[in-house]
């Protein structure tokens, strides 16, 4: 039985979802975008259960704007620190956590570490975001390909929203949820069983608007036509607001587990999300030869710099290991949690 309260911090309210029963040092989970603590819900039971975890306390938070959270708004020229402050403000009244985060709650948990080493016991990235954000950006280094990161932020997805506007939840059109669901969280043909609907569902939570997802843009001359505006998610991992490029430097370092399908298509040096990469395969008409973001190889150069890494890549597996590969993926996470 998992179990949601709401807490209150000094800076929002958090729908945290819990299993009762369990005590010690607290895992704290993290989802991605469009998503929300549902998706976390079968690793926590099971790690509740594993005998491997005694002393251990799974928890999973609704991000700003998503699940059952307080939709506050979104201040994207802060990268995702609005996120990550919220939940080191959590961390204020929980204690000392181990991190794990998901996607763009990989970004978080990366921003939180860079910015609160001290609280965080040690960290997982399941399939996280570039350090360098999402779009714009080219070699392992995150070089901008343009000044105001043209091709990243709140303009570059369209139909989808209206799909969640809609709350479409038949598989219909190829950009429904459903749909996203079956072909780009996970590897298409997974069976998601009875938690399908659920995973629907918790997509369909996410808060629209200029001040939630996707964010507003700005109009440019250069290809694709859209450059990051300063409200909303996506807007919050332009690569001009998120840049974690000097992780190596802070004290002290805890663990880092880094854990990937190797079938991801969102996050990926040929990323089917990517702007670029879909205009130099001809998916998006009068691509100027802009390159596209190697994010997995972004990700690598910065924690090697970091040093205190390990990488399990999960083969058959895509964006949602947690979800596609639950052994493989718990085995992973508590050899990591154990040792850290």
């Amino acid at each position: 039985m998992i179990s949601a309260e709401r807490i209150s911090t000094a800076r929002t309210t958090l729908n945290v979802l819990s299993v009762p029963g369990t005590a010690g040092d607290p895992v704290l989970f993290i989802h991605g975008n469009v998503s929300s603590s549902t998706f976390w819900r079968p690793t926590m039971a099971a790690l509740a259960e594993s005998p491997d975890t005694g002393g251990l306390r799974p928890l999973a938070v609704d991000l700003r704007g998503f699940g059952e959270s307080d939709p506050a708004p979104v201040d994207a020229t802060r990268g995702l620190r609005d996120y990550s402050d919220d939940i080191l403000a959590l961390l204020d009244v929980i204690g000392p956590a181990h991190l794990v985060g998901w996607s763009m709650g990989g970004g978080v948990v990366l921003q939180a570490l860079r910015d609160r080493p001290e609280a965080i016991r040690s960290a997982t990235l399941v399939n996280p975001v570039s350090p360098y954000g999402f779009g714009g950006t080219t070699g392992p280094d995150g070089v901008l390909t343009h000044p105001d990161g043209t091709g990243s932020g709140g303009g570059t997805v369209t139909d989808f929203v209206e799909a969640l506007r809609a709350g479409d939840r038949s598989a219909d059109s190829p950009l429904s949820p459903r749909s996203v669901l079956r072909t780009a969280y996970v590897v298409p043909g997974t069976d998601l069983g009875e938690d399908e609907d659920a995973y629907v569902e918790s997509m369909l939570s996410t808060r629209l608007g200029e001040d939630h997802y996707p964010g507003d843009s700005v109009a440019t001359t250069a290809w694709p036509g859209v450059a990051p505006g300063k409200r909303g998610v996506l807007n919050t991992m332009a690569p001009t607001y998120f840049r974690i490029d000097d992780l190596h430097t802070i004290d002290p370092k805890p663990p880092i587990l880094w854990i990937r399908g190797t079938e991801d298509v969102i996050v990926s040096d040929t990323s089917l999300f990517d702007l670029a990469h879909l205009g130099a395969i001809g998916a998006l008409l009068g691509w100027d030869g802009t390159p596209a973001q190697p994010m997995v190889t972004q990700t690598r150069a910065v924690l090697d710099r970091y040093g205190n890494y390990r990488e399990v890549a999960i083969p058959g597996s895509g964006h949602s290991p947690h979800v596609e590969k639950p052994a493989e993926f718990r085995a992973a996470l508590v050899a990591h949690l154990c040792e850290a």
